[in-house]
Order: structure tokens, then sequence, then C-alpha cells
């Protein structure tokens, strides 16, 4: 439990800085890449969304745009979005 935790403040810890615009590690982003990899292999194909939600068009890779997007409407989990692309 308690290293659940001290990976959620990491994540956490991480989030804050890529808002600020900081780079992140290679190592801290290919541990993120395999935590994710490991989500989406056990997600379903068909996922309920709770209202309200924000839906995006697919946005090319633009990391930058997806975080001015969050300025706009709201940071995850605080708003819902449904990414198209």
């Amino acid at each position: 439990m308690q290293s659940m935790v001290s990976q959620l403040n990491d994540l956490d810890g991480q989030l804050d800085r890529v808002y600020r615009k900081e780079a992140l590690t290679e190592n801290e982003i290919k541990a993120l890449c395999e935590r994710v990899r490991g989500i989406l292999r056990e997600e379903k194909n068909m996922q309920f969304v709770r209202a309200p939600v924000v839906v995006v068009g697919d946005i090319h890779g633009q990391f930058y745009d997806m975080l001015e997007l969050f300025n706009i409407s709201g940071k995850p989990p605080d708003t819902n979005y449904l990414f198209l692309g």
C-alpha cells in the first residue's frame, strides 16, 4: 500500500512539473509509458464517461495544445475529457 501511495505522489509531482512545462527524464517517461501500457491492457473497448464531458478532436500529438486545453477547460480529474483522436 505504501508503494502505491509513493507512486501516486511521484505521479502528482511529475504532472505538476509537466504543467509548468518542465522536462521529465527519459527514465521517468519510460516508467510512465509502462504504467499506461498496463492500464490500457486492462481496459475494455467501451468506456462509460460521466457527464459533463469535454469532447476533444484529434490534437495530433500537440502536447502543449493539450496543456492549454487543460488551462481553459480544467485539469483532470476535475474535468472529464473524451479524446477522439
